[in-house]
């Protein structure tokens, strides 16, 4: 009898135990229902756009830092010219909208409504919880260019002609900078683009790079694919200039830096991938 009471309590004990295994997978299972919920459309389209905007950087080498060496606009940080080497990666045609921020992220930081503007008001860690979703989203593997294939893409990579701003030699043609009708920021693409299809390289708004800044880097970088200093002096890495500085930021050569957590009117942002 005594044998027969402890199976009975094994049986309710095993069963109890089923039940509660049983119960769990159930709500993990609802779980993994939320988290896979289907995308709607106006998503969907903007993951698209994205993706097709991304232009195919063959890889090379270029003379990374102050396009002449002699030219007067060039800061120190901009030396010494050096050789750098980048692998074959993708950037995107335009720097980020604030139509395709909105979608992603669901509220738009640029105050002033625009929807094929950069998005502006963004900080370096804005910008990379913005890749985090957007990867999320598109299963993608989506990231800050670096600094060198940032200048080496504007530069106009293997098909570079040399110019001294995105695609031009003339700032005008390829960049919006401080000018009398340039107080702010414009929609994408609206100058010409550079020698590999890229626009507004030049001008229009900073760019944030991957990398913290160190104004004594280029004496020091490695000539394959660098990705800047470990630590750097507590910025990271703006390139392009913009609407609001004048027509020298606009060089392609020139660097420049930002707190990871700063914003402004006329910061933004790119994409780039593997």
């Amino acid at each position: 009898m005594k044998q027969f009471f402890c199976s009975l309590l094994l049986c309710i004990a095993a069963t109890l135990f089923l039940n509660a295994q049983s119960t769990q997978h159930g709500k993990a299972a609802k779980t993994v229902v939320k988290e896979n919920k289907p995308l709607d459309a106006k998503t969907k389209a903007i993951l698209q756009e994205i993706e097709e905007r991304m232009v195919l950087i063959e890889g090379g080498t270029f003379t990374m830092g102050c396009v002449n060496p002699q030219d007067t606009d060039c800061y120190y940080w901009e030396k010494p010219r050096h050789t750098v080497m980048v692998d074959t990666f993708y950037m995107g045609k335009y720097p980020v909208t604030q139509k395709q921020w909105k979608t992603i992220m669901g509220s738009d930081p640029s105050k002033k409504e625009c929807q094929d503007c950069p998005v502006i008001y963004v900080s370096w860690h804005d910008a990379q919880m913005f890749i985090s979703k957007l990867n999320q989203l598109s299963h993608q593997n989506y990231r800050l260019p670096t600094e060198a294939e940032w200048e080496y893409a504007a530069k106009g990579g293997n098909k570079s002609h040399g110019y001294k701003y995105a695609g031009s030699n003339v700032a005008m043609e390829v960049a919006w900078f401080d000018t009398l009708i340039a107080h702010h920021t414009h929609p994408v693409g609206t100058k010409k683009p550079n020698e590999l299809g890229l626009y507004d390289m030049s001008g229009n708004v900073w760019q944030w790079c991957s990398d913290w800044f160190d104004e004594k880097y280029y004496s020091k970088s490695p000539s394959s694919n660098p990705k800047g200093p470990e630590t750097g002096n507590g910025n990271r890495v703006l390139r392009g200039g913009s609407w609001w500085g004048p027509m020298k930021d606009c060089r392609v050569a020139n660097r420049d830096m930002y707190p990871p957590d700063a914003k402004d009117d006329d910061v933004g942002f790119r994409l780039a991938k593997d």
